[in-house]
Order: structure tokens, then sequence, then C-alpha cells
């Protein structure tokens, strides 16, 4: 069958969006797409969230990230034959032993941008221009992440070790650009008040790790920003997690009533045990750029999602509602919480860190409500159920 979805050009002020080619049913997939670049975050590494260097899949079993989320080492999981991870594929970099999941992952990533940014053994010199871009970076952009400068770093090695430099440049410059006043909203969203000096700060150490005659334009002032903004706007997050792929793995299994009800409380218990010792930090998280999905525009009332449930950078996008030919495939870039706020403050969210006031049907609708802010709606706001957080912490 041919592709479920293509990007057309919709307005300028608009950009692309995603149509259906074809009717699409509820629960679908619509695609599955890769990255043409992914990262994981710099603060999950450091944490030790061990994850594949290049495809971000969870490198501990389920027992033990469930140990390292609990601070309990003596945890034991029921099942573990349901534990997806296959420690004896897991592989090193010889030269500056980053981990990958499998054989394949390393030579990829070898082949598309390590060459340039292996460290070898300067991997803990602190006096290594790269090692020092990471620290700065990582001074920055505290927990929780929402982008990496290990991106950008990515974008620049590929294109210095292709052959055909033509074409990464160009895969890259499919992303959404935006004008030099909005990319400085941008940045500043993403450095915080002293955001001018940081990111003349970055583009100083990112010139002193990268710098490439080829793509001088990345390291001048206003090419930097771009690239800054390009990430900022365009990268989607990536979670992956064991646990979670063994919770998903359990709940697929055929038991007698009784074991079942064991172990859906067991489970329950788990999770909630996990909250307070770890909060909400429960996967490994990075961000990634996808062609396609960064074509996707945003609805209040989404009609498809974005999941891993590969356990790896593997984007799937699903459809949540029954879909036709023509229709636009549009996804919610706020979470199911900020979703059932007041359209003031949903459209204060999407201003703020996507530049846009949302149109969709729901806000249509919405148009003549009063403008509340957060404010008086955050009375309501600590009763999550039980269900719906573990809805969101399951959810990669």
């Amino acid at each position: 069958a041919g592709a479920a979805a293509e990007a057309r050009f919709i307005s300028s002020a608009k950009g692309k969006g995603l149509f259906a080619t074809r009717n699409i049913r509820k629960g679908e997939t619509v695609f599955v797409e890769r990255p043409v670049v992914s990262s994981q975050f710099l603060w999950n590494a450091l944490y030790n969230y061990r994850a594949c260097d290049h495809c971000l899949r969870a490198l501990e079993t389920a027992e033990e990230n469930a140990q390292r989320l609990l601070g309990k080492s003596s945890l034991v999981l029921p099942h573990p034959e349901q534990c997806s991870i296959r420690k004896d594929l897991h592989q090193q970099c010889p030269r500056c032993q980053v981990t990958y999941c499998s054989a394949e992952c390393r030579q990829a990533a070898l082949e598309q941008y390590h060459q340039v940014l292996c460290l070898g053994p300067s991997r803990d010199d602190p006096t290594h221009p790269l090692n020092k871009l990471q620290e700065a970076w990582r001074n920055m952009h505290y927990p929780p992440e929402t982008s990496s400068i290990m991106l950008m770093a990515r974008m620049v090695a590929t294109i210095k070790q292709a052959k055909d430099k033509e074409w990464w440049i160009k895969a890259f410059s499919q992303f959404c650009n935006k004008t030099a006043n909005e990319e400085e909203e941008i940045v500043h969203k993403l450095l915080g008040d002293k955001f001018k000096g940081q990111l003349e700060l970055l583009r100083l150490l990112f010139t002193e790790a990268l710098y490439d005659e080829y793509l001088s334009r990345w390291f001048t002032p206003e090419g930097f920003r771009s690239l800054f903004a390009l990430v900022g706007t365009n990268g989607q997050g990536i979670g992956t997690s064991s646990l979670s792929q063994w919770v998903h793995a359990c709940d697929a299994l055929d038991l007698p009533m009784l074991e079942r009800e064991e172990l859906d409380a067991f489970i329950d218990q788990l999770y909630k045990d996990i909250e307070k010792e770890s909060g909400e930090f429960l996967n490994c998280e990075g961000s990634g750029l996808y062609v396609l999905q960064s074509c996707c525009n945003h609805s209040c009332i989404p009609n498809a999602e974005t999941s891993f449930p590969e356990n790896n950078f593997l984007l799937h996008l699903t459809a949540l509602e029954d879909i036709e030919a023509g229709e636009e495939i549009c996804i919610s870039y706020l979470d199911c919480c900020q979703r059932e706020r007041s359209r003031h403050s949903r459209n204060k969210i999407l201003r703020e860190n996507y530049l846009f006031t949302c149109s969709c049907p729901k806000c249509l609708a919405q148009a003549d409500d009063a403008d509340v802010t957060s404010d008086e709606e955050e009375e309501g706001e600590g009763e999550t159920d039980d269900a719906e957080l573990e809805d969101e912490m399951t959810d990669v």
C-alpha cells in the first residue's frame, strides 16, 4: 500500500500540513518514521538513563530500570521473560566506549556522524572542545529538557562526513524556518533571560568544536541562531523505557483472573512508588528531527498521535479517529492536562512555545468564552486522577 499521508503547502502563514491520501481507520498506523538525526538529552544521560547512543533504545533491563527509578536494588519483577532487552547484542565504540544496542546502530552512527564526534581517549577530558560545549549547554538548560546542542552537533557532523553534502543540507532545509524576530523568541524561550550572552558563548564553543568551511554560514551569529531556532521549533521529544515495554507485554498476557488482578495491583503500586522517588522523569529522553511528523499541524482535538512503541527512535503516527482522504492530519502539541484547560490558557502555551494562536474547531467554538488564565483554573488542577497520570507515564 502506498503512503497514507503526504505533506502539502497550505499557506505562507501556516506553512505545510499533512493530509490523508486515502481513508484511514481509527487505530491504524498512518506511518512509521525514522529521524534524519536524533540525540539523547545531556542531563538524561548524565543521570544514568542508559540509552543506545544512536537509536535511543533503553539499554537497562526492565528490572534494572525499575530498581534505579525506585532507588532499591532488591526489587524483583515478576515475568522477567517479558522484558525485551537483549544485552548480548549491545556493542561499544572501541575508541570512546559509548554504547549501542546493536552492531547495526554502531555502524549506522559511524557512517552518519560518529567519526567526527567520537571523543576517543578524551571522553573524560573537560578541556576537549566538545566536552566544553556539552558542559556549557547543561549549565544553561536544566531539566525538564526540551532540546539538545548535540542534535545540532550531529547535524554538522553528518554534513561533514557526507559524500553528498547538498543532499543533507536540502534534507535539513525542509524543516520550518522562522523570521529573525520569531527565531529570537524561540531562542529566548530555550535559554531564558540571559539568552543573548549565552547564545554567543555557545556559538563560540560550537565553532571551536565543529567549525567547517563548507557550512560557514551556520557558524555566523545569524546562521547559528537560525539553526538553534530550527531545532527548537521542529525537535520532537523521544521517550523510551524498558519498564514501560515490560508493562505493555504484561498487559497482553493471558492470565487467570486472580493472577491478573495481582499483577495489575503490583504494577500500579510500582508506578506510585517510582513517582515518589523519581517524579515525572521515567524515560530515556531525547529529541529528533522527523520530516513528515514536523509537517503535522496542531489541533486541540487531534485526530492522530505520536508514540514510540518499539522502544527506540522510530516514531509511529496513529489515527485517533477515522480520517477521510483529503482531510488534514493533526496532532496535539499540548499534553492531556493542558488540552482540558480554557482556550485562553491553551493559546497562551501555544503562543509562548510555538508562536501561533490556534483556530481549531474547539478554539473557534470557545471563542466567546471569558479570558480566564490558569490562576482561576489552578484550584481544580491538583486533582488529576491516578488513572490519567498512569496513562501519561506508560505512554511512551
